[in-house]
């Protein structure tokens, strides 16, 4: 067993997951313990600034190697406060995912901003990054990336059986009655809330589906935003942050609890229409929106099937993309697959990553 700390900025910009795990690739050891740092309110709307010009960037533009340059520095901070959590232990690798401002599959373009080389001199540790340049390059979506973890983690469940991850773009994936997986981003996660509740109350998020749940859906806007062609594509299939940016013009004649209502229901009712080659009995969710009671009301009542939190199956929901991240470094240094055609589309099992520093960890 190898120990790695992965570490996860993920869509909805708040800031750094870490978490420790152990694995040899194929079976997880110990996990945690984990924290997260978040952002200062500066990086953060420093990077939600940078996903609306990202196109239009260049890697070398000092507007972005200012805030890779921050952001990177508070990853390091991440991994001295969870090494200093856990006492110290000996690290093998990092998985570093960094921060993913452009994501268009379609074009084999992903960029993920993050200095791997500075965070190895920070940390003194070996850096595996830049973990979804190959999948998009062979063709694939490049996301979801987190379905080989999940199925390691599901190796005892009965199938078939779906973990549903709701970040800034929720995604989905199925452990079907054979132990085949399958995943794909499923639509908007908590990033269209999260835009909508920052502009109405001046915070990051729906605390507590407050908006949401005090709001009326609308219906007419709701069945427009769910025409959306993304909706008629086959899986697997993968999306930019701002792939659904359109549907906060769209709900912005309402008030803002019905904004966040309409919102949230659109999250939902891209989850439950997901297509999947069989039902799963049970789906476990994860990420920010499990902490959304409207999200998980909706869930439990679109969906066939047991909906719990994966808190239930004594996991904890906050640190698992950081742990897949560790998990998937150290597939990376063994040369084992990362994504599969039923993940990311692409045509066979590909690995991924590209590691910076020597072997001999701290």
């Amino acid at each position: 067993m190898l120990r790695a700390i992965g570490l996860m900025s993920g869509t909805s910009l708040d800031g750094v997951d870490a978490a420790l795990v152990e694995t040899d690739g194929h079976r997880i050891g110990k996990r945690g313990p984990s924290l997260s740092l978040p952002y200062a309110p500066e990086l953060r709307e420093g990077l939600r600034d940078l996903l609306d010009r990202a196109p239009g960037l260049s890697a070398d533009a000092p507007q972005v190697k200012a805030l890779e340059r921050e952001l990177t520095l508070r990853h390091g901070e991440a991994v001295r406060a969870l090494r200093q959590k856990a006492g110290f232990p000996h690290v093998d690798v990092i998985g570093f995912h960094g921060q993913t401002i452009l994501h268009q599959p379609q074009a084999r373009r992903t960029w993920q901003i993050g200095d791997a080389t500075l965070l190895w001199r920070e940390t003194g540790i070996p850096v595996v990054h830049d973990f979804r340049s190959a999948d998009v390059a062979a063709g694939g979506e490049g996301a979801p990336l987190v379905p080989f973890y999940h199925a390691a983690l599901l190796g005892a469940e009965e199938r078939p059986v779906a973990i549903v991850n709701i970040g800034g773009v929720a995604n989905v994936t199925l452990l079907d009655a054979d132990g085949r997986i399958h995943a794909c981003d499923t639509g908007p996660g908590n990033a269209l809330l999260d835009d909508w509740a920052r502009i109405h109350t001046g915070h990051p998020c729906d605390m507590d589906g407050r908006l949401a749940r005090a709001g009326q859906v609308d219906h007419a806007i709701l069945r427009d935003l769910l025409s959306d062609p993304f909706f008629h594509r086959p899986a697997p299939k993968s999306l930019d942050r701002q792939s659904f940016h359109r549907a906060l013009a769209m709900v912005s004649d309402l008030s803002a609890r019905d904004g966040a209502a309409t919102l949230a229901a659109f999250t939902v009712a891209a989850i439950a229409g997901t297509p999947l080659p069989q039902v799963p009995r049970a789906w476990f969710i994860c990420g920010g929106g499990v902490h959304n009671p409207v999200i998980m009301q909706g869930l439990r009542q679109h969906l066939p099937g047991v909906v719990a939190s994966v808190a239930e199956l004594g996991w904890d929901g906050d640190a698992l993309e950081a742990e897949c991240f560790g998990f998937l470094a150290v597939r990376s240094l063994l040369g084992l697959p990362i994504s599969a055609p039923e993940t990311t589309g692409v045509s066979h099992p590909l690995t991924g990553g590209h590691i910076v520093g020597a072997a001999g960890a701290v």
